[in-house]
């Protein structure tokens, strides 16, 4: 690890001290985990700090852990729940980049704290988390879906939204306005087919 990461990630534990869950160095990246209920502190201490001044969001995301099985954590973030929300940062002051991680501690119904008075930048971000992963952002003054239609059914970024989807719309010229229905698409096994030369791989009896 170079100098400039072992510095990042001891201004993280001397500043977040109990808030810190995980603190990982991978491929140069420094990851932070912090627990949902400390999720919106630590955010507002990673941007205003002296030490760590990380006043910009460049993205944030949802994940879905689901069947992930033995992921690049460690040990003591092994056990995970399934959703996450992901927000890579960028310190313009001190020149370096950070990887915060928030787990939402119910998969039924996940929720985390909105960051969006923190960086104003997240508020479009988390519309989207929520849009295809179903991830609410408690304190969002307007969280509703960005990508898909205000009707559709389900998160489909969710590892377990079926590849067709719940419902299809068309146009019903009867009722002169978009209709939903079931999906009408059967599923079907695709084999993939190989394509050779007759004779491919047999001896030419030259030589």
């Amino acid at each position: 690890m170079s100098a400039k990461l072992d510095r990042l990630c001891q201004n993280l534990r001397d500043v977040l001290g109990e808030r810190v869950v995980d603190i990982t160095v991978d491929r140069s990246e420094v990851t932070l985990v912090v627990s949902a209920a400390d999720y919106l502190t630590a955010a507002t201490t990673l941007r205003d700090h002296a030490d760590l001044c990380f006043e910009q969001l460049m993205d944030l995301c949802g994940v879905d852990y689901a069947a992930f099985g033995e992921v690049a954590f460690s040990e003591t973030a092994r056990a995970t729940p399934r959703f996450a929300a992901v927000s890579q940062l960028l310190s313009l002051t001190h020149n370096w980049r950070l990887r915060l991680r928030v787990f939402a501690p119910d998969d039924s119904f996940p929720v985390v704290a909105s960051v969006a008075d923190v960086w104003n930048g997240a508020n479009w971000f988390e519309r989207e988390a929520f849009d295809l992963y179903g991830i609410m952002f408690d304190g969002h003054n307007d969280l509703r879906r960005i990508l898909t239609d205000y009707g559709f059914v389900g998160h489909p970024f969710r590892k377990d939204f079926p590849i067709f989807g719940h419902v299809e719309m068309r146009y019903d010229p009867a009722q002169q306005r978009v209709v939903y229905q079931p999906v009408t698409i059967e599923p079907r096994e695709v084999t993939p087919r190989i394509l050779r030369e007759e004779n491919y791989g047999k001896a030419d009896g030259r030589g």
